[in-house]
Order: structure tokens, then C-alpha cells, then sequence
């Protein structure tokens, strides 16, 4: 009971990304400044303290695979926050729902891994559902924050493939480089020195929840099955699109609704029949 908790309070928790990126007056390159220099930071002390009798330079070496996979990272990141920027939370929120199924296209293509049967349908009910979102946007200002959204769930679901292709790679390292290829770059492209005050606590508040969301996941994934997990972390769709709606007066079209829907399904078919076989024993 307790897993299920912490990992339906981590959906609850990460559904509010969407909500604090908008409430924020700065531009996407300055919040992910900040976001970077504050987990990039993080991350360096977390290494540090952990590495042990293991030498520093080893400890924070990362080879042109551990470059490749934290650029990656940084891709899918800063597309993430501007998405949010520039469409509807909720469209954000179900096409992000759909990495998995990238994920199982390109672990295919990448290392030839067989995709289960249902993984395929799944995915392709997905991929209608996304076109009705995206098609949605067409001749109106959300265009690009769909695709966007689309953009940050396919980087993601290739830095889920590279983390398992490139095994000897300090993933929670790269993970840090990542978060300060991103302070640098928006360094430059931003304005981080130019922040007002409410935009200061929206930025640690963002970041917070983020760390939050992840700790909780981490926390209750260790105690409830995989598919469980996966699940229950559908429960952020609803939640980011009814956050939305309460602080931001955000109610997104009906194509959204109808191609979140069709995806929600989609996911939620294959998260059960995953979770049924697990706890049977994978009969």
C-alpha cells in the first residue's frame, strides 16, 4: 500500500511541472539555466560524495557516448520546458505518455529488441492519437509547442535506449552534464540574471518538485511491481490537465480531448495487461 501511494503522490507531484513552467514570466532558455546550474550542481556533489576510493577523474569521465547520451538529455529538456511554453498543458502531458512506446520502436531498431504484440497496437493507437493532437494546432499558435511535445517524448525515449546501449557510461553523471550543458547554453540564450523575485520561487519551487516527484517514484517503484508502476503513473494525465484548468483557466480543444483519450486508453490497455501477467507470474 505503501509503494502505491508514493508512486501515485510522484505522478501528483510531477503533474504540477506543467502548471509552475507557465506561472513563470521568464523564458524557457532562462528557466533552464537555473534548472540546470541547481541540478547540475546537485548531481557533482552527489558524485562526488559517492565515488569513494574510486579516482575523480575517473569517477567523472564520460567519453564521447557519455557526451552523446547527457546532449541528448539536454535536447529532450529544453524541449520539454518550451512545449509547456507554447501548448496546452494536457497535450504536453498524453503525448508525453507515449514514450514508452518510442522507446520499444527504437530499442528495435537500435539493438533489435522484439516488441510484444500488444507494445505494437499500443503504439500504433498512440501515434493516431498524437496526429489528431498535433493536427489540432494546425493554423493556430500551439503547432509548435505540440511538436515540441513530440520532440521531448522521442529524445526521451532514445536517452532510455542509450542509457541501455551504452551500459558502461555513469548514467547519474551524464545526467549532470546535462543539466550544465544546459546552464551554460542558457546562459547565453537567456536572461538569468534578470529574474524577479516571484520568478526566483516559482524556479525553485519547479525544480523541487521535480527532485520530489523523482525521489518518490524512485521510493515507491522499489516496493510495487514494474507494470504497477507504470500504471499508476498514468494518474498525471488527469492531474496535469484538472491543474491547468484550476490555476491556469486552461481547457484544452476537443482534439486534444479526443486524441488524449484515445492515447490514454491505449496506455492504460497496456499497462493492465502488463500488470495482470506480472502478478500472475507472467502467465
Amino acid at each position: 500500500m505503501k509503494g502505491i501511494a508514493l508512486v501515485a503522490l510522484s505522478a501528483v507531484v510531477f503533474s504540477m511541472s506543467g502548471v509552475l513552467t507557465k506561472m513563470i514570466d521568464a523564458d524557457g532558455w532562462t528557466i533552464a539555466c537555473w534548472r540546470g546550474l541547481i541540478g547540475g550542481l546537485a548531481v557533482l556533489a552527489y558524485v562526488e560524495q559517492r565515488r569513494g576510493a574510486v579516482p575523480r577523474g575517473q569517477a567523472f569521465r564520460l567519453g564521447l557516448r557519455g557526451w552523446l547520451l547527457a546532449s541528448v538529455g539536454s535536447v529532450a529538456s529544453i524541449a520539454f520546458i518550451y512545449a509547456f511554453k507554447l501548448t496546452y498543458v494536457a497535450n504536453v502531458a498524453v503525448i508525453y505518455a507515449t514514450a514508452p512506446f518510442f522507446a520499444a520502436g527504437l530499442a528495435w531498431l537500435v539493438m533489435r529488441e522484439t516488441a510484444k504484440g500488444r507494445t505494437l497496437i499500443a503504439g500504433a493507437l498512440s501515434l493516431a492519437g498524437v496526429t489528431v493532437i498535433v493536427s489540432g494546432g494546425l493554423g493556430t499558435g500551439n503547432l509548435m509547442g505540440d511538436l515540441l511535445a513530440v520532440a521531448m517524448t522521442f529524445s526521451n525515449a532514445a536517452y532510455i535506449v542509450l542509457i541501455r546501449k551504452f551500459a558502461d557510461v555513469p548514467v547519474v553523471w551524464a545526467g549532470g552534464a546535462s543539466a550544465l550543458q544546459l546552464f551554460v547554453v542558457g546562459a547565453v540564450m537567456g536572461a538569468p540574471l534578470d529574474v524577479s523575485a516571484s520568478d526566483a520561487f516559482l524556479l525553485v519551487m519547479f525544480r523541487a518538485a521535480f527532485a520530489g516527484a523523482v525521489i518518490l517514484w524512485t521510493e515507491g517503484t522499489r516496493l510495487i511491481p514494474s507494470a504497477q508502476s507504470a500504471l499508476l503513473g498514468t494518474v498525471e494525465i488527469p492531474c496535469a490537465t484538472l491543474l491547468a484548468w484550476i490555476f491556469l483557466s486552461e481547457l484544452p480543444p476537443m482534439t486534444a480531448v479526443l486524441g488524449g483519450a484515445v492515447i490514454l486508453l491505449a496506455v492504460l490497455w497496456h499497462a493492465a495487461i502488463d500488470y495482470r501477467q506480472e502478478k500472475h507470474g507472467g502467465l
